[in-house]
């Protein structure tokens, strides 16, 4: 039996500075521009969720919609919505809070509890902005 896909989006807003803490003001701005403004910025920020698996014949489904829903509000959104996400979002901490990072760190976070649903996770794809967008496949 093929696997089906399927997508949840949840949306979340928070704040964050791009920044290495080894390097200087100068550095930074060198390197990341006008994100690593020492005064944060913030992004409207779009979450898909994609996970994979069989139908189950007794339900007519992979998995129920509201279970998934949940889990991404509970272990992703609650944690980092009107945050920032430098200072105020543990599984986050240590990392140079790039849209990459963030979105390995969201699939770290979410894998184990996908898998214990019965499903597996197949994709994060995270929009920063309209023309900035990071996928992640677990490889």
């Amino acid at each position: 039996m093929s696997y089906v896909y399927v997508t949840r989006r949840e949306r979340f807003n928070a704040a964050h500075r791009m920044f290495n803490p080894d390097w200087s003001d100068e550095k930074n701005l060198e390197v990341y521009g006008k994100c690593s403004n020492p005064l944060w910025h913030g992004h409207n920020y779009e979450l898909y969720v994609t996970i994979k698996g069989h139908i189950k014949p007794e339900l007519g489904y992979l998995l129920n919609l509201t279970d998934l829903s949940r889990i991404i509000r509970e272990q992703v959104i609650n944690l980092m919505d009107h945050k920032n996400l430098n200072l105020e979002v543990d599984f986050l901490k240590g990392k140079v809070m790039s849209s990459e990072n963030i979105t390995v760190a969201i699939w770290e976070k979410l894998s184990p509890y996908i898998r214990a649903l019965g499903a597996e996770l197949h994709c994060i794809r995270l929009v920063e902005t309209e023309n900035n967008i990071v996928e992640y496949y677990g490889e």
